[in-house]
């Protein structure tokens, strides 16, 4: 049975998407720069391309671009939770076969991969994996000639990475996350920001003053912790790596084990993408108002479970913020379920960074329909003529230039 042509939350909001649509792609002018120079030979003609990705404005202008380009394109989210319903319908109303709404239960959201497999996709661009796991492992779909993926971000890229050390792997994969353009701009200062503006949004207090706690100095902790300490707040981290540990330290963050911060902190982030970072212990030591939440791609790494299900009483205080009671009759706080803050209560990150990321993702595409026939069924990094080509861009975007070797210096650096 061939899936609807799409489904999402009221197709009427598809002017007010098409706005947001407008005002993102204004701000991508790396991605749109891509965009530019491979209309003319519509690289994406006939090929179909399938995104589980969050449906964001930024979003948008990735599955428009590819459209243009020429490809059939399937989309769903890559959370029940951060759809834009408004992008979502504006993507509709573009042809786009689109499969997505806010506040989806685990088996809509399970129905909407479906969907968008269904379409025969010849690769897969994965937030978190969940599409490339289906594909795997589904009986549905497990046979289906597909000649790659890329995957976003780092949760999505452990998951594949597990896969291939088990020998499961049956396509290439490109990892878009450990791309330097994707990790040191999207993760740190994409995620830095948006984590500020979701909990702002939520909760609306002053941090200035306030200890805040970092759980993980990867580059979305570095990112968190910068913006944090920006606005006055005392940065507290944990983690479990000691070079990571050892660089927060020196860049002056107190640096503690969970179980010394989950008393001391007024508000807590978790940015690991490892499950059971707060747990029962610790959320039991937390003082009365403390507010927690997570940026991490799944909703694992606090224990919502015990705080949701064991607490005297829950309700929702604010939009996106949880009221919780413990047993002891302390309050804590829980941000958009312990899901991700910065989508679920916030719009995810800024276009300018998205831009960097998604042009990533149309080269990865093109590099996985060009060379798929030489390429290992394994997790294989972006090349460097496209990580560096994109940073060309985007210094370019921002009008500023830099200096070349001139052919002396080429030859020193290449003499031993």
């Amino acid at each position: 049975m061939a899936p609807p042509k799409y489904k999402v939350k009221d197709i009427r909001l598809a002017k007010k998407g098409q706005a947001s649509y407008e005002w993102a792609r204004d701000h991508m002018e790396i991605l749109d720069s891509t965009l530019g120079r491979l209309k003319r030979s519509m690289p994406l003609k006939g090929v179909t391309l399938g995104f589980c990705l969050h449906i964001t404005k930024e979003t948008a202008v990735l599955l428009i671009g590819a459209k243009e380009l020429g490809a059939r394109v399937a989309a769903c989210s890559g959370n029940p939770l951060t759809t834009q319903d408004d992008v979502a319908a504006f993507l509709a109303s573009r042809g786009i076969h689109i499969y997505a709404w806010a506040g989806q239960n685990p088996k809509e959201y399970d129905w909407c991969i479906d969907q968008v497999l269904s379409h025969g996709p010849s690769v897969i661009t994965d937030d978190g994996a969940d599409m490339n796991v289906k594909a795997h492992f589904d009986g549905r779909f497990s046979k289906m000639p597909i000649l790659g993926s890329t995957e976003e971000t780092t949760a999505g890229i452990n998951r594949i990475r597990a896969m291939e050390k088990q020998g499961r792997l049956r396509y290439p994969v490109i990892a878009v996350n450990d791309a330097d353009t994707k990790h040191m701009f999207d993760n740190r200062y994409g995620t830095g920001q948006s984590t500020i503006d979701g909990y702002l949004r939520s909760m609306n207090l002053l941090l200035a003053s306030k200890r805040v706690v970092v759980a993980g100095y990867g580059w979305v902790g570095k990112g968190v912790a910068a913006r944090c300490r920006g606005m006055g707040s005392r940065v507290m981290v944990t983690e479990v790596n000691p070079v990571r540990a050892l660089e927060a330290h020196m860049e002056g963050y107190e640096v503690v084990p969970m179980s010394r911060a989950a008393p001391a902190g007024d508000i807590f982030i978790t940015c690991t993408g490892m499950t059971g970072i707060i747990r029962k212990e610790h959320i039991d030591k937390m003082k009365d108002g403390a507010v927690m939440g997570n940026v991490g791609h799944f909703d694992v790494e606090i224990d919502t479970k015990y705080l949701l299900k064991k607490s005297r009483s829950v309700r929702e205080i604010r939009p996106n913020l949880d009221e919780c009671v413990l047993k002891n009759g302390r309050r804590v706080y829980l941000v958009g379920k312990g899901w991700l803050a910065n989508l679920v209560a916030a719009e995810g990150h800024p276009p300018e960074v998205m831009a960097q990321s998604f042009s990533n993702q149309i080269l990865a595409i093109l590099h996985i329909l060009n060379h798929h026939k030489k390429m290992e069924n394994r997790l294989i990094p972006v090349p460097v003529e496209i990580d560096q080509s994109i940073a060309r861009d985007a210094l370019a975007a921002m009008g500023i230039r830099i200096d070349r070797l001139n052919a002396e210096q080429a030859k020193y650096g290449d003499s031993w």
